[in-house]
């Protein structure tokens, strides 16, 4: 297939467009900015927040699908305010990327969307499926995140003629230059007490998008997790000393209360099941927990 990618240069986005490559696929890359587009790709220059200006850069180009991957996130969210650029994206630019779609003909859209649709905060100890209510409100300042997720998966479901497929990704991890890990070396992130997040390889999110474009069912979201939610304190006690750094303090959590998406990201429990993405794509981490791919990177 020929594949308009949006968000190719990022950390999730650089090993799609390795793996689209290589099961055989040709990639457009969108980019803001000439020069931006990884090799091995056609760049195209655009801004998915400009609709005019997305619409008569994708003139004449005709592609099968197109995939956002958008984010404006250069660093891991900690307030509100983190997070208002990516809503933006998450609405108006799922809009402006399903009409550069019809444009350019294309036949299916996949959209990344992620955990934090099914809430914040403590959701207790049952594992969430793609059959749990996702992007209901009830969290307070947190809502507005809640529905920019929803707005994208539910603007890629009724787009009329098609397919559209959006993937809930867990808590991201093994990016060249990750920042978690960075932070780790500096001793910036401290051990909180709080439940279990199901996480997900760079390498392994890329496959399953992959396999989503080929294999995804219109009107379907798949999770894309790993196979055992851990929590955040033993993830990080586990990266630090694979790069030999110093071991993170230990504190509870409500010594972070005052840093929102913080606390609410590493003290609240987040199961995710990811048997339907096995059953349906044809999918499977390569790297079932976060022990073997800390021992990767």
């Amino acid at each position: 297939m020929r594949v308009l990618l949006a968000g190719a240069s990022g950390a999730v986005g650089t090993p799609i467009v390795k793996a689209l490559i290589k099961s055989g696929h040709e990639v457009v890359a969108l980019t803001r900015r000439p020069g931006g587009a990884p090799a091995g790709t056609t760049e195209l220059v655009g801004d998915a927040l400009d609709r005019d200006g997305l619409l008569a850069a994708v003139r004449g180009l005709e592609a099968d699908a197109v995939m956002h991957q958008l984010t404006a996130l250069k660093k891991a969210p900690m307030r509100h305010r983190d997070l208002a650029a990516t809503d933006r994206l998450r609405t108006e630019g799922t809009a402006n990327l399903l009409a550069a779609a019809r444009a350019v003909g294309a036949r299916r859209f996949v959209t990344q969307s992620n955990l934090f649709g099914y809430g914040y905060g403590d959701l207790g100890p049952r594992v969430h499926t793609e059959k749990d209510v996702f992007g209901q409100g009830g969290y307070g300042r947190f809502d507005p995140h809640i529905a920019a997720l929803r707005s994208t998966e539910q603007q890629a479901f009724a787009a009329e003629g098609i397919d559209g497929i959006a993937l809930r990704y867990g808590a991201f991890y093994g990016a060249p230059g990750d920042p978690v890990i960075e932070m780790l070396k500096g001793r910036k992130l401290p051990a909180l007490k709080g439940g279990p997040i199901s996480f997900i390889h760079v390498e392994d999110a890329a496959a399953a998008t992959v396999a989503a474009l080929e294999h995804g069912r219109d009107g379907e979201a798949y999770n894309v997790v790993d196979d055992e939610p851990s929590p955040w304190r033993d993830f990080f006690h586990c990266a630090a000393a694979h790069v030999g750094a110093p071991a993170p303090m230990s504190l509870p959590g409500w010594t972070v209360r005052p840093i929102p998406l913080l606390h609410a990201i590493m003290t609240g429990s987040y199961r995710l099941s990811n048997a339907k993405a096995k059953s349906e794509l044809g999918w499977a981490p390569s790297l079932p927990t976060y022990r073997e791919g800390i021992a990767a990177m």
